[in-house]
């Protein structure tokens, strides 16, 4: 069964900084991993992502703020967050797509706040 842990939520003033972490367990062969976020009330959006080869893609909301890298032989992500705004404030999800011992999957984790305000 693959699991995700995910960590670094928290309160941070506007302008500030935050990191969150990600590691999958599990996995036979991870593609995909990145983060997803959902503020109260809002769908769910994606804020980036980053492939096996190492391609990333941003939400246009957090490019030229935030930066995804991963390892792929621990199946950790992490995410680092900067210059954060009140708008980012949301619950923040790992995300992972690939192949479990058994079958393919596309998993989100649990989740982890992110609360930006003075």
């Amino acid at each position: 069964q693959v699991q995700f842990a995910e960590s670094g939520g928290g309160w941070v003033q506007p302008g500030g900084s935050l990191t969150l972490s990600c590691a999958a367990s599990g996995v036979f062969n991870m593609i995909t991993m990145g983060w997803y976020r959902q503020a109260p009330g809002s769908q769910r959006e994606m804020v980036a992502l980053i492939s096996n080869s190492g391609r990333t893609n941003y939400g246009p909301a957090v490019k030229g703020r935030f930066a995804i890298s991963r390892d792929n032989a621990k199946n950790t992500v992490n995410l680092q967050m900067n210059s954060l705004k009140p708008e980012d404030t949301a619950t923040y999800y790992c995300y992972g797509d690939g192949f479990g011992p058994e079958s393919e999957f596309k998993t989100f984790g649990q989740g982890t706040q992110v609360t930006v305000s003075s």
